[in-house]
């Protein structure tokens, strides 16, 4: 367990680097720079500027170095724990992002709680009842949620909650909760909001782990091990759980990671459409203004986000598995 914990952090690193090369690569790829979107926006308000000031602005930003130079500098700064400065907030990027951080893993847990506990439900549920009613709604809509796009999802759950429920489903906060000291209502109103975003991100991950779940346990469940198992008069629900389900877990806690960056993925978006004070948005922002250390520090968070899940992922196939640990021994 320690060599493969160690193997994995020194990967996890490696990762990281190549990352963050490709990372500063592709945020520097469309025509341009800050400053040139930074004078777009002034020109369009009626503002006149100069190329002399567009210049001193470059050198006072450090974009008139090449790129390279740049990279190296950025990185240097990462390894002593300063994300840099975000040229459109003109304030640390640390600062910016801890802002939003917060709700953002919040809510991208939360979701990823919902998705897997739900799906694990439903899918036992549907191949114990295989062809049953529940089952047969249950398929339905696992058709359905991997059929909608999330935005959309988005935008019908506003207009049902404004028209039937006179409630506003936008935001994570009511208007006079927002800016407010925390308290046990604001607590409340939080999680009267963080249902919508939860549902939306985890619908599709939701009806896709459902269905691997009933397909897996259906397989388990015709095996002869369990035939044998319940001859020897094991009661159905220790039978259950303790060998088809268990095994059945596998490829779905083996899609932790995966399922984790579908949701960070999706996210953004989804941000946008509900007005979520969360990192989607903001990452969108800097990449539209080409603040090059903002976006390049949330590309490097929503990997290490991705590669705790795929690490905690393979943590848990370990203690699922033995065979797991067999192969790591040997």
């Amino acid at each position: 367990m320690l060599n493969l914990i160690m193997r994995r952090i020194v990967t996890t690193l490696v990762t990281l680097f190549l990352i963050s090369v490709v990372a500063f690569i592709i945020i520097q790829l469309p025509p341009g720079d800050y400053v040139d979107a930074w004078a777009g926006k002034k020109t369009q308000g009626g503002t006149i500027i100069t190329q002399a000031e567009l210049n001193n602005m470059r050198v006072r930003l450090g974009l008139d170095k090449p790129l390279y130079q740049q990279y190296f500098k950025w990185i240097g700064d990462l390894m002593k724990g300063n994300l840099g400065f975000s040229f459109e907030y003109h304030r640390p990027v640390a600062e910016v992002i801890g802002e939003r951080l917060s709700m953002t893993l919040l809510i991208a847990f939360s979701t990823l709680a919902f998705t897997y506990i739900l799906a694990i439900a439903l899918g036992v549920y549907s191949a114990v009842k295989q062809y049953s009613i529940g089952d047969n709604i249950a398929t339905v809509l696992g058709y359905i949620g991997l059929a909608t796009p999330g935005f959309l999802f988005a935008l019908i759950l506003m207009y049902l909650g404004q028209k039937w429920f006179g409630m506003s489903v936008g935001g994570l906060f009511s208007f006079k909760f927002q800016g407010a000291p925390w308290s046990w209502a604001k607590f409340r109103d939080l999680l009267g909001h963080l249902w919508v975003p939860v549902v939306v991100l985890g619908m599709a991950g939701t009806a896709f782990q459902l269905r691997t779940m009933r397909a897996t346990l259906l397989d388990e469940l015709n095996k002869m091990y369990v035939t044998s198992a319940r001859s020897g008069g094991i009661p159905e629900f220790n039978l259950l759980m303790r060998y088809p389900v268990r095994m059945a877990l596998n490829p779905i806690v083996a899609t932790l990671g995966w399922e984790l960056s579908k949701i960070i993925s999706g996210a953004p978006i989804i941000g946008l459409v509900l007005s979520l004070p969360t990192l989607g948005p903001l990452y969108i922002t800097a990449l539209l203004d080409q603040d090059i250390y903002l976006s390049g520090a949330l590309i490097l968070i929503y990997c290490i986000l991705v590669i705790i899940g795929t690490f905690i992922s393979d943590m848990l196939l370990m203690i699922l598995d033995p065979r797991m640990r067999m192969k790591e021994r040997s």
